[in-house]
């Protein structure tokens, strides 16, 4: 299921063969995809790394030692492969209309009706696909948490920047952990994380670890629209794999690093953000300089996060107007 550099000029069968279609062949010839593994790592890393990987101090805090890292290290092998699995669902093969780019998860989820469809019913079935608003919403509800980033096409420069921000917050709060525990003396925490009074309290906490490292990951709500930004050759799905697992274990070390360090530094004091702990302590002009780099970083994520709304919107106006 690589790419085809024919694919370029091919048609959506699934969205093209309706008269009121949101995209035009005037609109796909002119879309020129000139990405590369490093924009796409940029974009996963935008997508991914947020501002809340100051809060996963306190989710180790909960885990403890052994369950804090192990739980890190097993969810970014979980979206490894999830992300690989999904990269191969960009082309797909319709028997009438040849190679198809499937730009959106929606589009995706058409695909596999369709295949299905055919699959039970032969080629000649019509398989006309629709229930699109239960699929949204579904896919919605698992992913509203996550930033939404697709149609990369000129937006480079800002996942550059927005991963730059993410990166530099990020090495201040594991560099000011990593001090403080320096300055200690002494690691802080425990094997079993944060004593509960009660075990209900305990497994409600370390719920609640467990969701925030594993909604700090998942980024499948954009994968197919970074992909979309991929030139061909080499095929967009194998490029997209290597930035996907490049992508990952960068997200993995800094996890690591910030939640560690941070539980190390305040132990059973860890705080909900990383960058709280420090705000009674010098330099103030560092947290200062941290916080400033969050907000950057919201300014893309925000942006990229609106471009899903914003984009079909636009198509439809420009194609109807």
């Amino acid at each position: 299921m690589g790419g085809a550099g024919e694919g370029d000029g091919q048609t959506e069968p699934l969205l093209e063969k309706l008269s009121n279609s949101s995209y035009s062949s005037s609109s796909e010839e002119i879309v020129k995809r000139t990405g590369t593994a490093w924009t796409a790592t940029a974009h996963i890393i935008t997508a991914v790394i947020g501002s809340g990987v100051l809060s996963l101090a306190w989710s180790v805090a909960q885990l403890g030692w052994v369950g804090g890292p192990a739980a890190m290290v097993l969810f970014a092998g979980v979206t490894v492969v999830q992300s690989s699995l999904l990269a191969d669902c960009y082309i797909s093969h319709d028997p009438e209309h040849g190679v198809v780019r499937n730009r959106s998860y929606v589009d995706a989820v058409r695909a596999i009706q369709k295949a299905n469809c055919y699959h039970r019913e032969g080629h000649d079935a019509p398989c006309s696909v629709g229930g699109d608003g239960y699929y949204m919403l579904m896919f919605g509800l698992a992913q509203v948490v996550l930033s939404q980033i697709p149609g990369f096409h000129d937006m480079a420069w800002l996942s550059v920047l927005s991963a730059a921000m993410s990166f530099t917050y990020s090495l201040i709060g594991f560099g000011l952990g990593a001090a403080k525990t320096i300055a200690n003396g002494v690691v802080k925490g425990g094997i079993g994380g944060i004593a509960m009074v009660s075990a209900t309290q305990k497994v409600w906490r370390v719920s609640q670890a467990i969701g925030d490292i594993a909604f700090a990951y998942p980024y499948a709500s954009v994968l197919l629209e970074i992909e979309d930004t991929l030139r061909s050759p080499p095929p967009e799905n194998e490029t997209m794999k290597t930035a996907s697992r490049a992508s990952i274990a960068v997200t993995t070390f800094f996890y690591l690093c910030c939640g560690c360090f941070g539980y190390a530094a305040f132990g059973d004091a860890t705080p909900g953000n990383l960058l709280t702990g420090f705000g009674f302590y010098e330099p103030y002009w560092l947290i200062d300089f941290a916080n400033l780099c969050v907000a950057i970083h919201l300014l893309g994520g925000y942006q990229a996060s609106a471009t899903p709304l914003s984009t079909p919107r636009d198509l439809w106006f420009s194609y109807h107007f």
